[in-house]
């Protein structure tokens, strides 16, 4: 059974229809209807039952593990001379399925829950679920089950072939061919990194770091943050929280004030350290030996075999290529940022820190490029971005959404949404979407799947749900929710998942969408990045909520581009500094591992790729990708630059960025497809020619 985690951690007409655009004000519809529909078209629309009280949570986890028991030990005992590919491996799928949505709704509840002792529990739930599902790999009565039935070489089609060939891997891959005692000792320490991932996520999501400051030490600040919820305090002072990243960007993007910004960062780049660093220090450990003993030579060689890279070096030759390929334009920014802080301060000889490339980023936006991002917030009130979001998906889709009443939500203002095919009718699946902060809640921005589609025994198709976990500026004075253009490019991103999803129409569970290789599941949510640059998609949606009349002009979004072309050489090497630290610490030998000084080694290579880190800080202990994402960092940019390709097709496309033939193109051959097939044929098919780097490259601003 794969581990859980990998499932939570893997236009003709430019106007679009009015009845998209006013859907979601309508009275939240009921959902037994759609369930109804569902039901009528051999699917099942059945939404995951969330515990309500930490008893619950416990219960629910342990029934969810005896029952996936129950049905093993029956899949085990079976009559070797009856076996069949659904009394197997189709089986097998299935019950993996079920064991994997158990773990997301416990996780879901850790990352949403209002209640303290909720998270706690479902955290301490989740360290047993990931333990239960490591020791399912150590089960020798069903491997020795579904390898009798594989042995036998059945004539079963490529699809079915496909789901063989990769659980007897992950058998080999979890040491299954070992001596018995180094087999006992692989599943044991891997156990004891399921539970060190864990704790790692746990120390991250309860780090706080409040700031206060004086309105001389904010000058500078948007007055919108001053009066944002919870920041003025009764001193007269305002509380600014080092570990909401909003508020970390309103600081560092707009404070005048270098020692402010400069505290800002040395607190948010040392949250979680004291007890991050330590735990990241034995996870490094832990994954080269569990490597070392099951045959390879380090954690990336073992992590990548999955993946498109297929290796370690081939994942770092990626990386130091674009470190190499970015580094004229690297340093040509770093000058005219310098030589903005020269300026500003006098000083010829001014140098330039990691608390001044996004004040000084936001500074060049605005001179250079008349760009006042601040400003730009007036377009994109939450609720007419979100809604027009959903009208341009719904239309290159082929979609409808409708927002129905949930039966419960895990906090206020929690909505839910029915998917469904725009021509039949027919329910495709659901979403919950929870897009404020709360105390205690996830910190950042993400799809949670909740549950997997596939077919069910008796035929049917269980339809997928997935939930939307956001930290999007709340509503204040009377004010609506206003996102900067950034975080109308993060919602288009994390809604992409969503799409991923609901689209894919795998019959196994382990070959849904989100079972792609890791290297390759950010692309389809980052192609829809790009609709956010595009003149005609923004005049679908974003307009002055004081004047809806008022559109953003075509020579703001021209110099939107420029400007960010202006600074994605920093952007991307920042990129590249995570994904080559995340390959650096796990392509160790065994020995170097356990006497690796992680903290050394973060601001080492920190400083070789962008700018040298403050003292004391090290920001490995708070980039959560590093338990879960780990050796998988540098998938961001190798997916990116084939989303970037992809996106390229609908740019020449005859209805631009809303051609809807392209985008039903898309929906079959790259969401719909999910891991049926090896995704480099995915994304050929799709683009009707070879992959090409050119138009990432155009998009960075480095011409042919």
């Amino acid at each position: 059974m794969p581990s859980p985690s990998r499932f939570l951690r893997q236009a003709l007409g430019l106007l679009l229809p009015v009845s998209l655009l006013v859907q979601a004000w309508a009275k939240p519809a009921d959902l037994a209807p759609f369930q109804t529909q569902a039901a009528a078209s051999r699917m099942s629309l059945v939404l995951p039952v969330y515990p309500l009280t930490p008893d619950e949570v416990k219960a629910q986890a342990e029934k969810a593990m005896q029952t996936a028991d129950t049905a093993l030990a029956a899949l085990a005992a079976q009559d070797p001379a009856k076996l069949t590919f659904a009394n197997t491996f189709q089986t097998y799928d299935a019950i993996s399925g079920q064991g994997s949505t158990a773990f997301t709704i416990v996780s879901t509840v850790a990352e949403s829950a209002l209640s303290k002792e909720m998270r706690d529990v479902a955290n301490e739930m989740n360290v047993k679920l990931q333990e239960w599902s490591v020791g399912l790999d150590y089960r020798e009565d069903l491997y020795r089950t579904l390898k009798t039935f594989a042995d036998t070489k059945p004539a079963i089609d490529r699809e079915q072939q496909r789901l063989v060939d990769e659980v007897m891997r992950g058998y080999r891959r979890a040491g299954l061919g070992l001596p018995a005692a180094e087999r006992k000792e692989v599943e044991r320490l891997r156990k004891n990194l399921a539970a060190l991932e864990t704790k790692f996520a746990i120390n991250i999501n309860e780090a706080r770091a409040p700031l206060d400051f004086t309105a001389a030490e904010l000058a500078g600040v948007p007055e919108s943050f001053l009066n944002s919820p919870g920041v003025k305090q009764a001193d007269g002072r305002y509380r600014v929280m080092a570990n909401i990243t909003w508020h970390r960007d309103a600081i560092l993007e707009n404070a005048r004030s270098e020692a402010t910004r400069v505290k800002l960062n040395q607190a948010r780049m040392s949250l979680a350290v004291a007890k991050n660093i330590p735990v990241l220090a034995k996870l490094v450990a832990l994954r080269a030996d569990i490597a070392h003993r099951l045959g390879y030579a380090n954690w990336a060689d073992y992590q990548t075999e999955t993946r498109m890279a297929k290796n370690g070096a081939a994942a770092l030759k990626f990386e130091a290529d674009l470190v190499a390929g970015l580094q004229p334009k690297f340093d040509a920014e770093m000058k005219i940022l310098q030589a903005l802080k020269a300026a500003d301060t006098g000083k010829p000889d001014a140098v330039i820190g990691l608390a001044d490339v996004p004040y000084y980023q936001n500074r060049l936006k605005q001179e250079r490029y008349a760009i006042d991002t601040e400003a730009l917030r007036v377009y994109f009130p939450y609720q007419a971005t979100l809604e027009g979001m959903f009208a341009i998906y719904q239309k290159i889709f082929g979609l409808k959404f409708t927002e129905v009443a949930p039966p419960y939500v895990w906090a206020p203002g929690v909505q839910l949404y029915v998917v469904q095919d725009a021509a039949s009718g027919a329910p495709m699946g659901a979403f919950y979407l929870d897009m404020f902060p709360r105390d205690g809640k996830f910190n950042h921005f993400a799809c949670f799947p909740q549950k997997i589609g596939g077919v069910l025994p008796d035929g049917r198709y269980d339809l997928p749900v997935a939930a939307l976990l956001c930290n999007f500026p709340e509503p204040s004075d009377g004010k609506p929710s206003l996102l900067k253009h950034s975080d109308v490019e993060t919602l288009f991103h994390e809604f992409g998942h969503v799409m991923h999803g609901m689209l894919s129409r795998s019959r196994f569970a382990a070959q849904t969408g989100f079972s792609v290789p890791r290297d390759f599941v950010e692309a389809p949510s980052q192609m829809l990045e790009n609709w956010v640059w595009d003149k005609a998609v923004l005049d679908t949606f974003a307009a002055d909520y004081r004047d809806p009349a008022r559109k953003i002009p075509a020579e703001t979004i021209a110099a939107l581009t420029a400007a960010r072309q202006a600074t994605d050489g920093y952007f991307n090497r920042r990129q590249l500094a995570i994904g080559s630290l995340d390959l650096k610490i796990h392509t160790l030998s065994v020995d170097d591992a356990w006497l690796a000084d992680v903290a050394e080694l973060t601001n080492d290579v920190t400083g070789k790729i962008t700018i040298a880190p403050p003292p004391d800080t090290a920001w490995a202990a708070y980039i959560g990708h590093l338990a879960g994402y780990d050796a998988g960092y540098y998938g961001y940019l190798w997916a990116k630059v084939m989303a970037i390709d992809m996106a390229s097709v609908f740019k020449t496309a005859p209805g631009g960025f809303l051609d809807e033939k392209v985008g039903r193109r898309l929906r079959d051959e790259i969401y719909g497809a999910g891991h049926t097939r090896d995704v480099a044929e995915s994304v050929e098919k799709f683009l009707g020619r070879p992959r090409s780097q050119q138009p990432f490259l155009d998009y960075v601003g480095i011409k042919k």
